[in-house]
């Protein structure tokens, strides 16, 4: 196991422990299930909220987290990080010994790189080869959004890319955003730029060929997405990994977009829930279903096509659709990419791309004048998601 953190030191000498475990989420392990596996109180999980009982559904299958271990072989701490949200359960013992539970910020730091290379076989190939990060690679690849060919490239033709990473404790945590991405197509330069969670070319217009349609007839908007803030009232963390629309139960919601089913079940809070996996890393996610329409895991849907209706399973406070949606496997807002035609930029919006993209391609352009080189490759290990408190 590589060094750990101070902070991590301290509390097993606070607590006395001996000993530190990291582990893997499992496939189709429940939050709930995982408490009464490894004996620990079941009221932390009923106890939470209906927003934070979605939550601890969107636990990745095989995220890494760290169980500490006391002496008497009782768990002190757990950290569990939350796909998509920059927040993490943590469980641990209060002052009167009774285990408690705590949403708490994941603490990182922000990157800004720049990679810049020749093509030798492909561009994914390439990138996936300096910069040993395969998520680089898909970042730049679904960026262009199908609007490049990139059999087309030549040896010789150049790739830029400007993208921002977090880093933990010296490694990539989560993933990696393209803020600008340059491809050369027989010497002649492709560019995109990242703009208000969409990507746009250098004239404003919207590169992205993806396009989802609102997944059921609602009355209003009940909650909106938030990634990670602090709820000065309740004084705790919170975030919604989605957008509630209300509906009467029986609705028909349907697909948002041409895709696969890939879950058709019960997902902890959740409910019932659907999810579509759609072209350049998309998936979305349907929740708290009534009844399913007939569909199965691996069935092809298209953009508009019934797949269940409107309920209230699962945690939920009356009829309503909780829709989420992923890129990378990282939990975006819908409502950013919901639209009926794809966007062209004008007016003040316009001017503001305008000076981002100016931005940008003078923070390249001094980089690659300056002959500093390709940053350093991606470490292979673990990701350390977490710090003990």
């Amino acid at each position: 196991m590589k060094t750990i953190s101070l902070l991590i030191l301290l509390s097993l000498s606070l607590f006395g422990a001996s000993k530190l475990e990291e582990r893997e989420w499992a496939k189709n392990e429940f939050f709930l299930k995982f408490l009464e596996n490894n004996s620990l109180p079941l009221s932390l999980y009923y106890e939470l909220d209906a927003q934070d009982k979605e939550l601890a559904s969107e636990i990745k299958e095989g995220v890494k987290f760290q169980i500490l271990w006391g002496d008497n072989e009782d768990i002190e701490q757990v950290l569990i990080p939350i796909n998509g949200s920059d927040l993490q359960i943590h469980i641990y013992k209060d002052m009167k010994d009774k285990y408690t539970l705590s949403l708490i910020p994941v603490s990182y730091q922000t990157q800004t790189r720049i990679l810049s290379l020749n093509i030798e076989s492909s561009a994914y190939q390439d990138i996936e080869r300096v910069s040993k990060s395969t998520p680089l690679a898909r970042a730049m690849r679904n960026a262009f959004g199908g609007s490049v060919d990139f059999k087309a490239m030549q040896k010789g033709d150049r790739v830029t890319l400007l993208y921002e990473r977090k880093e933990r404790m010296g490694e990539r945590f989560g993933d990696i955003i393209i803020k600008m991405a340059s491809v050369e197509i027989n010497k002649k330069p492709r560019k995109v730029f990242l703009f208000n969670d969409a990507y746009f070319n250098k004239d404003g217009k919207e590169i992205e060929s993806f396009l989802l349609v609102t997944p059921v007839k609602f009355t209003r908007i009940s909650s909106y997405f938030t990634r990670a803030r602090y709820h000065p009232i309740l004084k705790r963390y919170r975030a919604h990994l989605g957008v509630d629309y209300a509906a009467k139960t029986g609705t028909p919601v349907v697909s948002a977009g041409k895709g696969t089913v890939s879950f058709v079940g019960v997902k902890g809070g959740y409910g019932k829930v659907v999810e579509i996996q759609h072209s350049s890393g998309y998936k979305t996610l349907y929740a708290h279903l009534s009844r399913f329409a007939k569909i199965k895991k691996g069935q092809s849907v298209s953009q508009g096509q019934t797949i269940a209706y409107v309920g209230s399973t699962g945690m939920s406070t009356g009829p309503h659709l909780h829709f989420g949606l992923y890129l990378n496997n990282q939990a975006i807002n819908p409502l950013s990419v919901v639209r009926i035609t794809k966007s062209e930029l004008k007016g003040k919006k316009k001017e503001e791309f305008q000076k981002l993209m100016a931005t940008y391609e003078d923070q390249v352009a001094k980089h690659l004048e300056s002959n500093l080189g390709n940053p350093p490759q991606e470490s292979i290990g673990f990701e350390k998601y977490i710090e003990f408190q």
